[in-house]
């Protein structure tokens, strides 16, 4: 368990909504629900991942959009876009506007680095410009820069009764602040800590300087916050995780406590399992917003 003076603050849960190819509809609509059962547990945060060419949710700026019209407190977030797929341009226009219909409850997460078998898919997702795209840093410094209100083109004003902005319409002034990088070495936390991004961090971790893990997770905890202008108030969220204390033993409670990472970290959020059944996760969801939560310090909102 976290420390008495780290209580943890925020819960969330993330899953990957998955569907049957013949009939998707069942699978999207039980996401939907999913939602909205969080809200009424008090969960703080619901996250989707992000599926390309798979049979989980491959638009999850659509299927949140959606979910903004069933929630009204809920955060919802996105755990990550890879932004190989994207245009930063447009997908900038689509988080805002989502983010406008939500009142202000979006969490983007994204990552950057090729698309999954880039090789076998680079003609359909970049014709022409497949071997000259940027999967850098710089693709998601351009997204920023977009949601931030960086001017997009070098024309603004009126042609005959049009009226043309010089940034990404609509503007959600708050949006900014609450994106998320989705990383898993020293690197991409000090780069999210310089440019004011918030961080997930998962069991993915590069091992760059130790092959334990609680010290790895640690370490880029750390760096981020050292980098990041709002310090050791910086958010970081950790998921996948889940500690057991209920028939441990004293000695594993102890070694519980020393899990240095989670100490440090007051924002959660549990993934549901791939394959489990709507009846499944209703089940898991309630039981964490009843019993683990408030074992770890949690109050439902």
């Amino acid at each position: 368990m976290p420390l008495p003076t780290r209580p943890l603050r925020k819960l969330g849960f993330l899953t990957i909504g998955l569907f049957d190819g013949a009939d998707p509809r069942p699978g999207h609509e039980s996401t939907l629900r999913i939602n909205e059962l969080g809200e009424r547990l008090g969960f703080d945060s619901a996250w989707v991942r992000h599926r390309h060419l798979q049979y989980g949710i491959s638009s999850p700026v659509a299927v949140l959009a959606a979910a903004t019209q069933r929630t009204t407190r809920i955060e919802l977030g996105t755990a990550v876009i890879p932004l190989g797929w994207e245009n930063p341009l447009r997908l900038a226009e689509d988080l805002a506007t989502v983010d406008i219909l939500s009142g202000g409850r979006l969490n983007p997460g994204v990552s950057v680095g090729p698309p999954m078998h880039y090789d076998r898919v680079k003609d359909a997702l970049h014709p022409g410009t497949a071997d000259l795209e940027d999967f850098s840093y710089e693709r998601v410094r351009r997204l920023l820069g977009f949601v931030r209100g960086e001017a997009a083109t070098s024309f603004s004003g009126t042609e005959g009764f049009e009226v043309f902005s010089d940034r990404v319409q609509p503007h959600s002034p708050g949006l900014g602040s609450r994106m998320w990088y989705g990383g898993a070495g020293l690197r991409s936390a000090r780069w999210a800590g310089e440019h004011g991004m918030n961080f997930l961090t998962s069991s993915v971790v590069k091992a760059e300087e130790s092959e334990d893990f609680a010290r790895i997770q640690l370490s880029h905890v750390r760096e981020f916050r050292a980098q990041h202008p709002d310090g050791d108030q910086a958010r970081v969220s950790q998921g996948l995780v889940v500690i057991p204390t209920d028939s441990a033993t004293p000695r594993q409670r102890a070694k519980y406590a020393e899990y240095a990472a989670f100490q440090e970290i007051d924002e959660v959020a549990f993934a549901l399992p791939f394959t489990f059944e709507h009846e499944d996760y209703v089940q898991i969801l309630t039981d964490i917003a009843t019993e683990l939560g408030p074992g770890l310090g949690w109050h439902p909102a």
